[in-house]
């Protein structure tokens, strides 16, 4: 890729929020789970929107609640809303096709992951401005890893010294993310689909505070992180 080839548009950030939350056995959808007082959105919005070069967010949020979710950011110029698929890669494609055609950056963000540090964010806005066209944030893997077959038998201990745990948000250049949502295509993550297609994602280091909130725990983790930041 030479300088000429280096996208230098805005950045755009879709922020997926069409969870059920059902692992945190909440009676709303995970997107509108208290956390210190306000919904675990509301923190993940407000991080994205810390970040200097994002210039709009795209909420992906449970279809029923895309009214409601909406007027929580009517004041937000550079938030829109819109309503997720059945399956997280729906969702993504769905935040995609409202995103400003303008943006030449996208970096897709899990509202569970709503602690993440702007500085996070930073990181990859910088390696993909360095002309990478995937990039992911991540955490080297600091536990023993092992494969196991269908009875619970260890089958392989993979050397951990390659591994990394992948957090969000995960950047890509538009037109690649574009390939990758490719009708009929599903994954895990956004790089897996972009890693399939053929293109290299590189790692720049994540945040502990980026940490997925799945359980009641993590949702109890982020309560005391947030109260020890807010002590006097």
């Amino acid at each position: 890729m030479t300088d000429a080839d280096i996208p230098s548009g805005g950045v755009g950030v879709v922020v997926v929020a069409a969870g059920s939350g059902s692992r945190l056995g909440a009676a709303v959808p995970k997107a509108l789970v208290d956390l210190a007082g306000a919904p675990l959105l509301d923190h993940a919005v407000a991080r994205v929107l810390a970040v200097t070069d994002v210039e709009q967010v795209v909420v992906v949020a449970p279809p029923g609640l895309v009214p409601e979710i909406a007027g929580r950011y009517a004041a937000e110029p550079r938030v829109a809303v819109v309503a997720g698929g059945a399956e997280r890669s729906d969702s993504v494609a769905a935040g995609l096709a409202v995103l400003d055609e303008r943006l030449a950056l996208v970096l897709v963000h899990d509202a569970a992951r709503c602690l993440t540090p702007p500085e996070v964010f930073d990181r990859v806005i910088a390696a993909l401005r360095s002309g990478d066209v995937g990039v992911v944030p991540g955490l080297p893997v600091v536990d023993t890893i092992k494969r196991v077959d269908e009875d619970h038998l260890v089958t392989a201990t993979p050397d951990r010294s390659a591994l990394w745990a992948v957090q969000t948000p995960q950047g890509f250049t538009r037109e690649v993310l574009l390939e990758a949502h490719a009708p009929g295509r599903r994954g895990t993550d956004d790089a897996v689909l972009v890693e399939e297609a053929g293109h290299r994602v590189r790692v720049v280091p994540g945040d502990h505070l980026a940490f997925k909130i799945t359980s009641r725990a993590d949702l109890e983790q982020a309560a005391r992180l947030l109260a020890g930041a807010t002590a006097p």
